[in-house]
């Protein structure tokens, strides 16, 4: 991977291009990717075990805002300009059009489509009840 300095160029970039997302939203999803990977124990392989499914990934980002921002991930994630999945795709081919990630040729942005509710995932995760 490029240089920080490369990477928060390219970032810049993009928020100018495309002012949808800020820069917290590409900062927020390499965090994720790094979380997903390293719980996933891929962060050691290379090549196509490095590389991650759209549902390992939005499973990663998921349980990654609640580590980071508990009962406030959904209103965290807002304030960066993610309101559904498919803001998350957007995000991630955004990247990758600048060269900061790498896809496989079946990788596209639909598959981001449905992936979960932000209410569903988010509202409760601070609030349930414990189990027996």
């Amino acid at each position: 991977m490029a240089s920080q300095s490369a990477v928060d160029i390219k970032i810049r970039e993009l928020v100018r291009e495309k002012p949808q997302f800020g820069q917290s939203a590409y900062h927020f999803v390499f965090e994720a990717l790094d979380f997903t990977m390293l719980r996933l124990g891929k962060h050691r392989r290379r090549g196509e075990g490095r590389h991650l499914t759209v549902d390992e990934l939005l499973e990663g980002v998921r349980e990654f805002a609640i580590s980071q921002y508990g009962p406030l991930a959904r209103v965290v994630l807002e304030s960066m300009g993610i309101y559904r999945t498919e803001d998350f795709g957007e995000v991630v081919f955004n990247l990758v059009d600048k060269g900061l990630l790498n896809k496989q040729d079946s990788d596209s942005p639909e598959q981001f489509k449905h992936g979960f509710s932000f209410r569903e995932a988010f509202d409760h995760c601070g609030t349930r009840e414990p189990s027996l």
